[in-house]
């Protein structure tokens, strides 16, 4: 990947010998490796064993929990956050795995859309959850610094499975929480 940074440097016409871009290359490639890590990381690692028994069966959310992802169109950056619910099934995963699992789908190239989905669906294969509720706003540099250059745009996106996409007063509840 170093190398592909120097070429793109150069093709932009800078000079790769000037003193604050020697060692840019590197810098870059290393950069983009973490921006990516979650190709690098299997769910199994990220929950390590953190799924518990429960007799709850009320609510679980966890909101605002920050994120980052690059654009799959332009290799930009979106920044926002998730909210994530789901109501137990006889088990609940640890707290902080639940950030760590809109990591690993976040470090990818990634739309918004996508992301959502996919945390929603790995929440509910890991815990079988009786519902999921997944919503992310966030905002997309891709759009803010070229095109249509709109700075305050935002975009908001939402996955609902089981008890969250059937039951209204469920979805409800998950919305009013967020609030």
């Amino acid at each position: 990947m170093k190398d592909l940074f120097e070429q793109m440097i150069k093709a932009m016409g800078e000079d790769l010998s000037r003193p604050g871009l020697v060692d840019t290359p590197a810098r870059a490639a290393k950069a983009y490796e973490f921006l990516t890590s979650g190709y690098r990381m299997t769910t199994e690692e990220v929950v390590n064993d953190a799924i518990f028994p429960t007799d709850s069966n009320d609510m679980v959310v966890v909101k605002d929990i920050e994120l980052f992802s690059l654009c799959e169109h332009h290799m930009l950056p979106f920044i926002g956050k998730a909210h994530v619910g789901y109501i137990p099934n006889g088990q609940v995963i640890g707290l902080s795995k639940v950030a760590r699992i809109v990591d690993k789908y976040a470090r990818r190239l990634q739309i918004q859309e996508q992301l959502t989905t996919e945390i929603a669906s790995t929440i509910q294969e890991v815990t079988g959850a009786k519902g999921v509720g997944v919503i992310i706003e966030a905002k997309h540099l891709c759009m803010m610094m070229r095109g249509v250059e709109k700075q305050n745009s935002s975009m908001k996106t939402s996955a609902m499975l089981g008890y969250f996409r059937n039951n209204l007063s469920t979805r409800n509840e998950f919305l009013s929480l967020l609030q």
